[in-house]
């Protein structure tokens, strides 16, 4: 689970990076979930998108691969979502500490 600080920093990485997965009037698919789930091993962080001809919501769309993929949505503003999922093996992305609760 993400802090907000976290999310606000990753948000601010993820304006950069270029959209991989898009999701079309063919809906979800195993092979959307794969290709998302291959490029957050090599990224850890990814933006999608979800076409107008979808019969899903880019709410809906971000929610099933994180789910499939096992990582978190870290934002989704109009059509588009950013997911994260941190490589345990070779880390790429440094997030800032989580604060201690008292």
């Amino acid at each position: 689970m993400l802090t907000s600080k976290q999310r606000a920093f990753l948000r601010s990485l993820a304006t950069d990076i270029d959209t991989i997965v898009m999701v079309g009037k063919g809906g979800m698919s195993d092979q959307i979930i794969k290709q998302a789930d291959d490029a957050l091993t090599a990224r850890e962080l990814i933006k999608g998108k979800v076409l107008e001809t979808a019969d899903i919501s880019p709410r809906e769309a971000a929610e099933l691969i994180a789910a499939a993929a096992k990582c978190d949505v870290v934002q989704v503003i109009g059509s588009k979502f950013v997911l994260f999922r941190r490589n345990s093996e070779q880390p790429k992305i440094e997030l800032p500490k989580a604060r201690k609760k008292r």
